[in-house]
């Protein structure tokens, strides 16, 4: 009986390496470490999408060049500028190292990869194209990146424009207006009814200022805990599809995503209900992914997917006969790769159309609410003035 220890970045790479220097093993137990500031502090930070996307080319780059997933997954560890991604790597390479396939290697960190991932790789494993099916995944992980890029591009001005107004009006409120109120008080001036209003907001923001916070921590908690429970869920992933504003540019990123990700995993030799299935996982929104599920059961029975798709009134017209098209001519991948691509530029021009409303409308409620305010601490002065005459 020997008893000992051997460094491995997971269970399965110590069991092989000592395997190979020719121990059986009967019990293999981790050592009990003290967790490090910087460990802890690197399983917060997470992996951004910018990292994954340059990771996913990397590798379906390297793939294709001819080396191996192990020399792959070493050059990428020792060039990951993300401490989160890098320790990832090293637990996927070890993994790999140990004799499992890449897809379950992956498949045991969801957080970074998820079912998605994971089913595409493994069907590029399954037929014998993982450096294709990785850059397809990696053009996937580019567009869905530039379409968020472009939402946080367009709407960084009308949040500037909103927290300055929000600080314009609070410096007013709590810091020139108290100064006002008390000449008021002491001239003894009859204060117009806008006066008196903006006199009971500026004292009731100093002296129960404590009274708003708690409601409005108190209505946050609220809310997200009522979106938290099947019924609030649903209710308010019908209501972001179905809003005034907000509601088309939601709906066609939904489609847009649909699109693409079923388009791809077809593309990548996935079955038609399987695809669905991870295209319904990778779903945030409840609503669709019951409609997904009729659909699948639709499918399931027999039916082709464009007309259950129809029935199920979550997806536009264009879609299903685009979906029909590509049915009939067997280019079913091609025809959703359009739709996404026409989706995407929809989001574009509605999320530019969508700030420069924004814009305008903001610049409007701050001038109002100053506009409001000096009015208001005006009036007391004509009546002053008319009093000394």
């Amino acid at each position: 009986m020997v008893a000992g220890a051997v460094d491995g970045d997971t269970e399965i790479a110590a069991i092989s390496r000592l395997q190979e220097m020719g121990y059986l093993i009967t019990s293999l137990k981790r050592r009990a470490t003290q967790p490090k500031v910087e460990d802890l502090l690197s399983r917060f930070r997470g992996v951004k999408l910018k990292d994954l996307t340059v990771f996913t080319r990397q590798l379906a780059t390297m793939i294709n060049a001819g080396l191996t997933i192990i020399a792959s997954l070493a050059i990428l560890q020792a060039q990951a500028t993300n401490q989160r991604l890098r320790e990832i790597i090293g637990k996927v390479r070890g993994d790999v190292e140990g004799g499992l396939p890449l897809s379950d290697a992956l498949a045991a960190h969801p957080e970074t990869f998820n079912n998605l991932y994971v089913h595409m790789v493994r069907a590029g494993e399954t037929g014998g194209a993982l450096d294709d099916v990785l850059g397809r995944l990696s053009g996937f992980l580019e567009k869905e990146l530039a379409l968020r890029q472009k939402v946080k591009s367009a709407m960084v001005y009308p949040v500037l424009i909103a927290s300055a107004a929000g600080g314009i009006v609070s410096f007013i409120v709590f810091f020139i207006l108290p100064k006002f109120v008390s000449v008021f008080k002491d001239l003894q001036v009859p204060l117009p009814l806008p006066t008196q209003f903006l006199i009971f907001i500026t004292v009731a923001g100093q002296r129960w200022w404590y009274v708003g916070v708690l409601v409005l921590v108190v209505g946050i908690y609220g809310f997200r805990y009522y979106i938290g429970t099947p019924d609030g869920r649903r209710w308010f992933d019908r209501f972001k599809l179905r809003a005034p504003v907000f509601g088309p540019v939601n709906k066609s990123v939904a489609m847009a995503r649909f699109s693409r990700t079923l388009g791809t995993l077809i593309h990548s030799g996935v079955p038609i209900l399987h695809a669905l299935d991870v295209v319904a996982k990778a779903t945030s929104n409840v609503v669709l992914i019951r409609a997904l599920d009729a659909v699948r059961t639709s499918i399931r029975e027999g039916e082709g997917i464009s007309g259950p798709l129809g029935a199920s009134g979550m997806f536009p017209p264009m879609v299903t006969q685009m979906v029909a098209v590509g049915e009939r001519t067997g280019a079913l991948d091609t025809m959703l790769s359009k739709v996404a691509d026409f989706y995407d530029a929809e989001v574009e021009y509605a999320v530019a159309a969508l700030t420069s409303i924004l814009e305008p409308a903001l610049i409007m409620v701050m001038g109002g609410i100053v506009g409001f305010i000096v009015i208001s601490f005006y009036l007391p002065l004509f009546s002053l003035v008319g009093a000394i005459k």
